[in-house]
């Protein structure tokens, strides 16, 4: 019985979500969509705005990608970005974070900085950025979006709004000085707004008591309780139920089991899963053992749901915007044929009045025809000639060149080194630079399984002072693998090491592979001295972006001079 009731609560909870937009319960306020302004002659963007109101996500970025594409061939620059703003905020909206950023990212090319009319929208756009880092937990770049969307507002309650979620993420990073700062700067400003008051009173007590465990911080967080009681602000009730929570854990855990039972409440009141999910950890902790198993079960049946429902979330955008592409080629084909048989109709009326003139077009258009195509089989040939050697250049690179550099990083770092082992790699390159030289498939050797090998490829560069940490490396993912796709693969993994060893200085590698569905992502990260833009931009890195591009994948690049390089590295393997 109870797990019936408790099955119905959940799938409430789950039709609700699409409600649920910040899973960090201090964050400033909800970024709602850009309202519709005058009217304006695109349908489809219209219809993305009644569905904005009738609370169906979905459809609304559907329509408003499908109205982008109308105001890009308008040359409307303002409303592309506005239809990439709302977009980003429904992503957002859904948890997909990654996208959300993608999105926004997109919308700053489309506004100038220059022009007032597009300054209250890099600003919005820029807060948007500053919480999707802040929910990947990229403190350091939320940092810096805060602070363009700070410049670029010329509203106080918005300027409020955006230092105070600049605070947040000081607070998070762990620059608990520069938090409070921000907070003693703008509660000034709050008095006549309660519910704000309220919201910078409570931050504010919480990092003074972070910076001073003996500072008496439940006066203020009460009091914040109190006004947001009586403002009916229930976001603000758990946020507050949450801090007061924190301050008793230690202290006085009988006080922060019922604060934590009133959160769980209110939490069910909002219909946050994710504060769901934080106040039943709180209460797991607090509780005896037998109300502690209770909850237990809740969290486990719904963090299910919520695992569910975000991964389904960050597929749904791509199959949207699949749609609406699908949907405009359609009508470019529709137009295609239209204005194929206009032709036709057109070439036959001309045919029984200029027969004579046509045949002699034909005849001087099939003089040039082969005159271009003789020119154009003489640049095959040549092109195929180029490729073959490009190709033959790059085999000798992978196998040779790569072969060889692991070889003499093996024989450097090892004191006990495998003569006979050597020998038998340096016999296998030669085998295989004379199949490259009479133009043979170059086969892999099949005394490995794939997994054993990328895990001899990647420790083969550890030495006396680096690491290589390797996660991920499952037999079973890389045994359903095509042959060709690990060999790229392979070779993209070998290019990194070897760029690590010329150019990083890293003592810690670490190597990730995260297997989905359909897709392999390698998570590559050092803590090296990063690398130049001339590295950045050498044959190596090249090489490796050929490759992935050739396997419809794609990387990111993240170079933080003294700081190292992180890599990720997406590839369709199934």
């Amino acid at each position: 019985m109870k797990k019936s009731i408790l099955s119905k609560k959940i799938a409430t909870l789950l039709k609700r979500f699409s409600l649920y937009l910040y899973l960090i319960i201090f964050i400033s306020c909800r970024q709602e969509p850009l309202q519709k302004e005058m009217p304006i002659d695109n349908p489809a963007y219209d219809k993305a705005f009644e569905y904005v109101n009738s609370g169906n996500a979905d459809s609304a970025f559907y329509y408003f990608d499908a109205a982008k594409l109308v105001f890009l061939e308008q040359g409307d620059s303002l409303h592309v970005a506005k239809c990439l703003i709302n977009m980003s905020l429904t992503q957002q909206e859904k948890a997909d974070y990654f996208g959300s950023q993608e999105t926004a990212l997109l919308a700053v090319n489309f506004l100038n900085q220059n022009k007032a009319e597009h300054q209250t929208f890099l600003s919005m756009n820029y807060n948007a950025l500053g919480l999707a880092a802040y929910y990947l937990r990229d403190y350091s770049r939320s940092i810096e979006f805060y602070e363009s969307a700070i410049k670029y507002s010329s509203d106080p309650s918005n300027i409020i709004a955006y230092r105070n979620n600049l605070a947040v993420s000081y607070y998070e990073s762990g620059n608990f000085k520069k938090a409070l700062n921000v907070y003693n700067d703008i509660i000034g400003d709050t008095y006549k707004n309660p519910k704000e008051y309220a919201r910078i009173l409570a931050n504010l007590a919480r990092v003074k008591w972070k910076l001073d465990p003996t500072y008496p911080a439940i006066h203020d967080l009460l009091l914040s309780l109190k006004i947001r009681e009586k403002e009916k602000d229930l976001w603000g009730q758990n946020a507050s139920l949450t801090y007061i929570t924190e301050y008793y854990t230690e202290s006085k855990p009988d006080s922060a089991l019922i604060f934590a039972k009133r959160r769980y409440v209110i939490s069910q009141k909002i219909a946050s899963p994710n504060d769901q999910i934080l106040a039943l950890k709180k209460l797991i902790k607090l509780s005896p053992s037998d109300s502690s198993k209770y909850y237990f079960e809740i969290f486990n049946t719904l963090n299910d749901s919520i695992q569910q429902a975000r991964v389904a979330a960050k597929n749904q955008f791509t199959m949207i915007r699949y749609e609406v592409e699908k949907n405009k080629a359609d009508n470019l084909i529709l137009q295609k044929d239209n204005a194929d048989k206009a032709y036709n109709i057109s070439r036959q009326r001309m045919w029984s009045a200029g027969i004579f003139i046509f045949s002699i077009i034909m005849i001087i258009s099939g003089i040039f025809w082969y005159k271009r195509r003789k020119e154009g089989l003489q640049l095959e040939a040549q092109n195929r000639i180029k490729a073959n050697q490009l190709n033959i250049s790059r085999k000798i690179h992978d196998v040779v060149a790569n072969g060889l550099y692991r070889v003499m990083t093996e024989i450097e770092n090892r004191e006990n080194i495998d003569l006979d082992g050597i020998l038998d790699r340096l016999e296998v390159m030669y085998e295989k630079s004379r199949d490259i030289s009479y133009e043979t498939e170059v086969t892999k050797p099949e005394q490995q399984d794939d997994h054993s090998q990328i895990a001899e490829l990647l420790k083969s560069f550890v030495t006396e002072n680096r690491k290589v940490i390797i996660a991920g490396n499952d037999a079973e993912q890389w045994a359903r693998i095509h042959v060709d796709i690990k060999e790229q693969i392979t070779c993209i993994l070998q290019e990194l090491m070897v760029n690590m060893r010329k150019h990083s200085q890293a003592t810690n590698v670490i190597i990730r592979f995260d297997w989905d569905v359909d897709l392999l992502r390698i998570y590559y990260s050092d803590n090296g001295i990063g690398m130049s833009e001339s590295q950045v931009e050498g044959n190596g890195l090249r090489s490796i972006g050929n490759r992935i591009e050739r396997l419809n994948g794609s990387i990111t690049f993240i170079n933080q001079e003294e700081k190292g390089v992180k890599i990720e590295v997406s590839i369709p393997v199934f």
